[in-house]
């Protein structure tokens, strides 16, 4: 298992994340525990050492499940990392309270890691409010060692992370992003990964293959990898790709079925890092994958000021690619969340006066009615 430095720390380059683990009769909320501890003891026999859960994965029930697994190890054996739910307004009252009682489901004392949770458009300002008192409570439990290493992850903007830095920044100490060879330009991954180099912050990465939906592609696009490289499988071009980033610390997979463990934990034996033609043909790959579905907005904002409802044209179409590509998913929806109502895409009143501007002659009114359908419960 390939390893890297974190301070005083050797962490395993593979991290298993627990949003993902085997269930029970297609219910999410149905972890199936025996699978799990099986996986988590092969996870630790292969080098795996870091295994990262959160309030909210599996209906509440992935701490419960990992921490029981962990527990048949000894502490000094894994890294664990929580992380606070800030990603549900409810929550940022009860920072104390929650904190505590993630302890006691995980079974342990302290945490290894702990993050803000999805430092995002939807809840900046509330974790930047010291009335909830977040960030002085957790930095509390860092300075009694209940939390060893604090950082957070954000599926916000560049803007919104560089807010949460400018507050937050001199007490964190590793940032983790969505990161994969898609979103390096799709989600301005690459930009963000310069932000955290300002502070120079470690970076986590989850999301390397996106869901999954790196680990099959298209034929055309796998025959181009596969000539360059014979013997990589389609998925391990994710992580090789990562591989290739110094900046990049800890890979978390979402594991659901001991194969894909298995297979993961075999490609990170070896580090192969690529080399700059491999390099701009998987991203030639990512752009092809993007176009086929994105708009092709450039953001030149000529639409804005045509617009008679002041809506910002190309973040919504941003958006709005996001979902499509996606095929749904939240981080529209979250991201619209701080869009006041008369700004949101069911706003559009079709007038098509963007339109007669646009140099890309994007049927801008069309995307927004459609983007509006799609966001309908």
């Amino acid at each position: 298992m390939m390893e890297r430095k974190f301070q005083d720390l050797r962490l395993s380059a593979l991290g298993m994340g627990t949003m993902r683990l085997p269930v029970v009769g297609g219910d999410d909320a149905a972890v199936d525990a025996v699978t799990t501890e099986r996986m988590v003891d092969y996870a630790l026999a292969h080098g795996v050492n870091y295994f990262d859960t959160a309030w909210g994965y599996h209906g509440g029930h992935s701490e419960t499940v990992l921490g029981h697994a962990l527990a048949r190890h000894p502490r000094s054996s894994y890294y664990l990392a929580d992380k606070f739910p800030g990603y549900d307004l409810a929550n940022m009252d009860k920072v104390e309270a929650i904190f505590q009682e993630q302890l006691r489901k995980c079974g342990v004392d302290y945490f290894d890691f702990y993050l803000f949770h999805n430092v995002c458009e939807m809840n900046i300002d509330a974790y930047l409010d010291p009335k909830y008192g977040i960030f002085d409570y957790l930095v509390a439990q860092k300075r009694s060692g209940r939390i060893r290493h604090l950082g957070f992850s954000a599926h916000g903007s560049v803007e919104v992370m560089r807010r949460f830095l400018e507050a937050y920044g001199s007490e964190m100490e590793f940032c983790q992003i969505q990161l994969n060879y898609v979103d390096w330009t799709f989600q301005n991954a690459k930009g963000k990964l310069e932000l955290l180099a300002e502070y120079g912050l470690p970076v986590w990465v989850m999301e390397p293959l996106r869901g999954g939906s790196l680990a099959k592609l298209a034929d055309g696009d796998a025959a181009k990898l596969t000539a360059l490289r014979p013997d990589e499988k389609v998925p391990a071009w994710a992580f090789r790709f990562l591989q290739s980033l110094p900046q990049v610390t800890m890979i978390l997979s979402g594991m659901s079925d001991e194969a894909q463990l298995h297979e993961n934990i075999e490609t990170f034996a070896t580090d192969r890092p690529l080399n700059d033609a491999e390099r701009e043909t998987l991203l030639a790959v990512a752009d092809g994958m993007v176009k086929k579905i994105a708009l092709p907005c450039t953001a030149c904002h000529y639409c804005v000021s045509h617009c008679p409802q002041g809506l910002d044209i190309p973040s919504l179409l941003a958006l709005y690619n996001e979902h499509c590509f996606t095929g749904g998913g939240f981080i529209a929806p979250m991201a619209l969340a701080a869009v006041p109502e008369d700004k949101q895409p069911t706003a559009c009143v079709g007038c098509r006066s963007c339109e007669a501007v646009c140099p890309q002659q994007i049927k801008i009114s069309e995307a927004m009615a459609d983007f509006a359908r799609r966001l309908q419960p």
